[in-house]
């Protein structure tokens, strides 16, 4: 077990921590960054990247997390593997406990441990991931132009997802556990009017199948009742839009969050309800989830954390 100092601990990788090291270490502040359990965040599960600025061609996530992370260390960021288990945020400086033991002190906290999507918890989710599903439309629908997707859930974002899908895919499935829909009026109703959407009321999914990638789901409708019915639907790209659960659970209830557990920062910065504390990416974005707004909100977070440590040099 050791013992670190620094001016600037960054809490989780990706697009927001990797980006937040690159601006910290070329701002001198030698950043202390540790990469959580995922390093490189939800993006080193997605194949194609095509909407980045900077790579015309696409590339992987995989490579994407891999040039940043090196950019990061070029500047001098001490990058370790590893995880945040526990964080005294009542005092200054702050002190971090990790898995190893180890204790890292910090003049200042970039938080940026991201959100992780919600699952059905089937074991073909994992099969497929990558293969046929996504938790993103955005980021992985232009590669199901003309196909057949299903998108889970009945809420906003699934209608969302729904509707986006349909600009793209010749059919969309919304699959909807409930006998109603839970967004918006409005929402509802432009789904219920789009021609290529499909909305499966009653309905469960039970499994999802293909050879190499996904080639179809099996469904049941009113489970468990006397109307019970199972059937398949053949779709290319299968979407859980169910929410996600932003990782915040080792902060103990220190920071001011929002009903849904995200991190709520200063309208205008990336400031925390605790002065010297900051979040940039997906821990405290319930609304965009992109690698390009993570990425911008972990610049912001090192400029904040900058200025801040600037404020209060003794």
């Amino acid at each position: 077990m050791s013992e670190t100092r620094t001016k600037c601990l960054i809490i989780g990788s990706g697009p927001a921590g990797y980006t937040a090291a690159i601006y910290a270490s070329r701002a001198n502040l030698s950043p202390t960054l540790l990469e959580g359990l995922q390093p490189g965040g939800q993006l080193t599960t997605t194949t194609e990247v095509e909407n980045f600025p900077g790579y015309p061609d696409g590339i992987t996530g995989p490579e994407m997390m891999e040039d940043m992370r090196r950019q990061a260390e070029r500047f001098g960021a001490d990058l370790r593997s590893g995880i945040i288990t526990a964080i005294d945020l009542s005092k200054r400086p702050f002190v971090a406990t990790t898995d190893s033991g180890d204790t890292i002190i910090a003049d200042s906290v970039i938080i940026s441990t991201g959100a992780s999507a919600r699952y059905l918890g089937l074991p073909d989710e994992d099969k497929y991931r990558g293969m046929g599903v996504s938790a993103c439309a955005t980021c992985d629908g232009f590669f199901y132009r003309k196909k057949r997707v299903a998108v889970v859930g009945g809420g906003d974002t699934a209608c969302e997802e729904a509707l986006y899908l349909s600009g793209l895919a010749e059919k969309v499935y919304l699959i909807v556990r409930k006998d109603y829909l839970r967004a918006s009026k409005v929402m509802q109703k432009r789904v219920l009017e789009r021609e290529n959407i499909t909305v499966l009321f009653n309905t469960n999914t039970l499994s999802l199948f293909g050879e190499e990638v996904l080639e179809g789901a099996k469904l049941v409708e009113f489970k468990g009742t006397e109307r019970e019915q199972i059937f398949d639907i053949a779709i290319d790209g299968f979407f859980l839009a169910i929410g996600h659960k932003p990782n915040t659970d080792f902060l103990d209830g220190q920071l001011r969050l929002d009903e849904g557990g995200y991190i709520i920062t200063d309208p205008f910065t990336t400031a925390t309800s605790v002065e010297g504390v900051f979040a940039a990416g997906d821990v405290a974005d319930p609304r965009y989830r992109q690698a390009i707004s993570a990425a911008g909100t972990g610049c912001r977070a090192a400029l904040d954390a900058e200025r801040y440590l600037l404020e209060h040099e003794s």
